[in-house]
């Protein structure tokens, strides 16, 4: 191993109580596509904002057409070896939370237990009506639009969303509440594969840095914490070649 292999390897043998926050890129190995990049969706169509959503029929075909080109890759979608040492982490006694912008569900699916998951913008795993927040299976429902083109309504009567969190919607207090203790308790964090761009998801990493606990950032190009002086060790590349090797060293030694 290189030096600052080996000096990743030492943090996360220290670390009894690890923030994990992760992105997009820890994804694309499992063929989910980061939506700003050449294949992202984010590319060819204009995202529908929340308030739209509730308001406008157009806007709700709009949206459900958008989830719906995604679907089945979502619906397909395996985790990778970053998500199954993540889940070693947490065997090992080190884990406290994953922080995940992400939302393909494939923590979950690698066995991430619900209680050390915090999905900041929501899953595709679910559909939740806006109206009581009853959620359900995404499967019959976009069965039915295929088949209708019209958005499927709740048996309430409210307007069905995939329960992810819209441009303009604001995050769930609850999860920012869970979020907001992992912080003050981790005494390491980790961001993957997240340029750490989107607010306020990636302002939680850095908080807890400038508590003082050590912060480690692998990513395959460039991010915004990159010259904050708080990151105490960066690594540059694909996170699914760095992170579970010394994942599996550290918890070996």
């Amino acid at each position: 191993m290189s030096g600052n292999a080996l000096e990743l390897v030492e943090y996360l043998n220290n670390s009894r109580r690890m923030l994990v926050f992760t992105g997009a890129g820890i994804s694309t190995n499992s063929g989910i596509p980061d939506f700003r990049g050449p294949q992202g969706v984010w590319t060819r169509r204009k995202p529908v904002y929340y308030d739209d959503f509730m308001t406008s029929e157009a806007a709700r075909i709009e949206h459900w057409d958008y989830k719906l080109e995604g679907w089945e890759r979502f619906r397909t979608a395996r985790p990778n070896a970053v998500h199954h040492a993540i889940v070693e982490l947490e065997k090992a006694g080190k884990l406290l939370v994953v922080l995940t912008q992400n939302i393909d569900g494939l923590h979950s699916d690698a066995g991430t237990s619900p209680g050390r998951l915090v999905e900041l913008h929501g899953t595709n795993r679910f559909v939740e009506c806006q109206n009581c927040h009853r959620r359900s299976d995404p499967e019959p429902h976009f069965q039915y639009f295929q088949a209708y083109r019209k958005p499927p309504l709740c048996a309430c009567g409210g307007f069905l969303k995939p329960a992810t969190i819209s441009f303009g919607q604001g995050l769930d207090p609850a999860t920012l509440e869970r979020a907001y203790d992992a912080v003050q308790e981790a005494d390491l964090v980790v961001a993957l594969g997240s340029t750490l761009a989107v607010h306020p998801a990636a302002s939680f990493p850095l908080m807890a840095a400038r508590r003082g606990v050590p912060y480690v950032i692998i990513n395959r190009g460039a991010t915004e914490h990159d010259g904050e002086r708080s990151v105490s060790l960066r690594l540059e590349g694909e996170v699914t070649e760095i992170f579970p090797p010394a994942v599996e060293a550290a918890i070996r030694s």
